[in-house]
């Protein structure tokens, strides 16, 4: 800019020349540059305001904005955008059939120490003794006063030990938070469910892994983020599963066994709506397996999937249904019951003498182990053993259990024709009750092969035909006739039709033989007889019923009692009505309301 000056010189001499004063001139010129910097200096200070003006407006407008908007939408926890660490990923809930929770997870905190930061080691090592009865203080006051740098002191606590330790104040003493297993139900459903633990480990997170059960089984889809957070349903029933439970050790305590197992599926979807194994355990504190004596002693070993026994009589009904289906029987045919029979140097009894002959109906619901070995003589070993097979009983059951592979059935050797004859009553084939569970729906639902499921789906299975739909009738019939005049007659609960049979087998000594006073009974039920929809086992493992001068221990005494009162409980949480028999309703008579 050419800033014009104060006294020019043009101006200046023709002031002179006409008799006017220079300094006139100066002090005009001197104002016009200061009016000039004045307007100047105004405008950039109008553009500043206006520039802070249109600041503040566009400020205050996007904080109402947002405000707007917060104001219009719902209310929701605020989630980081940052992705954590690969190992905190939640493992999905495990729910019943109904949604109801089974498993889940719950935040909390580990426990630490970095020793050399603790201010007063041996006083820190006393009172988390204190707070955790179950630690030593003299070995913690060695680990914090030599050389380690950390130290685990609990994989889990409590917000009240937590606070308790704080309060212990203690710079030494840090926290990590975990993500831990929750089972709310304690030990109900615990054989199923299994039980989990911590995988991969780090101060600020750690991977929780199944350790047994259908925890371990679904592993890998419950650690799936895939999934996007759907739970795991599986097939039982909570109410059912607890009240089974609660009869199961009723029933276990009442007749002094050392322990059972019970079975309810459904014989159409294979579902299995509940399943018990007593002892059982609460898998939030699961205990360590067994490292000396037998796996069955211990509270993880499920009986109804890995305990395989010899299941006694309930295995007659099988060869009876394979002679109805061949057509060399029928229900009235006469069969030899003499007893003893002799099959080469082997001597073959009945529990009582039922007589020279008896019908095959008699003979089921009295239980021959005579005429069944007759029956079981026309149809052959070989045909035999392709029945049973296609009822499952060469393989462990396909349960989705990660122990199912543990449970496989002891066959001979050598299917000679005594194994033949003895396996026709439940004698020298072991086989879990999950496999009868299967076995007997298979033969009772219309006679098509049913697997068992841990998971919940609603479609029949269409498995292959193992028997006729008449001869599945008239095996409902029979065991509906055990129950009403046979060995399960304590098995009735009127308005339910229960129809069933009745297993008693000596148990086998580990080394060899059987014991003389111990035995293993089942009951293999199902109800209501002439729709089946449910098939219910109930084993006991050495029961002794000791209400009279005797003890007895078949299983007319004890699973047949324990299974009745679990049919009368459960059938109504199964939404079952009591209703008249079909062929019962002659009987009835009309009240008159007057």
């Amino acid at each position: 800019m050419i800033r014009t000056p104060l006294r020019p010189l043009a101006r200046i001499l023709s002031a002179r020349a006409k008799g006017e004063n220079p300094d006139a001139i100066e002090r005009e010129n001197l104002r016009l540059r200061h009016e000039e910097m004045r307007d100047s200096a105004r405008l950039k200070a109008e553009g500043r305001l206006l520039l802070l003006g249109l600041a503040f407006v566009a400020g205050f407008g996007t904080v109402g904005l947002r405000m707007g908007v917060l104001a219009s939408t719902a209310p929701e926890e605020p989630k980081s955008g940052q992705a954590g660490p690969a190992i905190v990923a939640q493992r999905a809930d495990i729910t019943d059939r109904e949604g109801r929770i089974l498993a889940t997870n719950l935040v909390t905190h580990a426990l630490y120490a970095q020793p050399k930061l603790m201010v007063d080691p041996a006083g820190a090592a006393e009172k988390l003794a204190l707070i955790f009865p179950d630690l030593d203080a003299e070995k913690l006051r060695k680990d914090f006063t030599g050389s380690k740098k950390f130290l685990w002191i609990k994989k889990r606590i409590s917000p009240e030990q937590m606070q308790l330790v704080h309060e212990i104040g203690d710079p030494g003493l840090l926290f990590g938070p975990r993500e831990m297993r929750l089972y709310p139900n304690g030990a109900l459903a615990s054989h199923i469910l299994g039980g989990s633990s911590f995988g991969r480990e780090g101060v600020a997170s750690a991977e929780v892994i199944g350790t047994a059960g259908i925890e371990k089984t679904f592993d890998q889809w419950l650690r799936d983020p895939a999934n996007g957070g759907a739970p795991l349903q599986l097939s039982i029933d909570l109410s059912v599963q607890a009240t089974v439970e609660e009869v199961l050790d009723g029933g276990m305590k009442l007749m002094n066994a050392k322990g059972a197992a019970a079975i309810l599926m459904d014989v159409r979807t294979g579902e299995v709506i509940a399943m018990a194994s007593l002892p059982d355990f609460d898998p939030n504190t699961r205990p360590a397996p067994l490292v000396k004596g037998q796996a069955g002693d211990s509270p993880l070993f499920n009986r109804a999937v890995q305990g395989v026994y010899e299941l006694g009589s309930t295995f007659k009904i099988f060869a009876v249904a394979q002679a109805l289906d061949l057509g060399l029987v029928n229900p009235m045919t006469m069969v030899d019951t003499k007893s003893p029979m002799f099959w080469g140097k082997y001597k073959i009894r009945d529990f009582h003498n039922y007589g020279a002959q008896n019908t095959v109906t008699d003979v089921v619901v009295k239980s021959s182990n005579v005429g069944t070995a007759h029956i079981i003589g026309m149809v052959g070993a070989e045909k035999q053993q392709a029945f049973l097979k296609s009822l499952g009983f060469f393989e462990p059951t396909p349960v989705e259990l990660v122990e199912a592979p543990t449970g496989k059935p002891l066959i001979p050797k050598k299917w000679s024709e005594i194994s033949m004859l003895t396996i026709s009553y439940g004698h020298g084939l072991s086989a879990s009750p999950l496999h009868l569970a299967s076995a007997y729906a298979s033969i009772v639902n219309g006679g098509t092969r049913v697997r068992p499921t841990i998971l919940k789906t609603d479609k029949v299975q269409e498995g292959e035909r193992v028997i006729s739909e008449k001869t599945s009738e008239i095996a409902r019939s029979l065991l509906r006739q055990v129950v009403v005049r046979g060995t399960a007659s304590f098995g009735e609960v009127p308005g339910y039709a229960v129809g069933g049979k009745t297993g008693t087998a000596d148990k086998p000594k580990p080394t060899g033989g059987y014991y003389d006073d111990k035995v293993v009974t089942t009951f293999a039920s199902t109800f209501p007889s002439y729709d089946p929809k449910y098939v219910l086992i109930v084993t006991l493992d050495e029961p002794v019923e000791s209400s009279g001068d005797e003890p007895r221990r078949t299983a007319g005494w004890t699973s047949v009692p324990v299974a009745a009162e679990m049919i009368r409980r459960v059938a109504p949480l199964l939404g079952l009505r009591p209703e008249v028999e079909p062929g019962l309703e002659a009987g009835v008579t009309r009240v008159s309301s007057n």
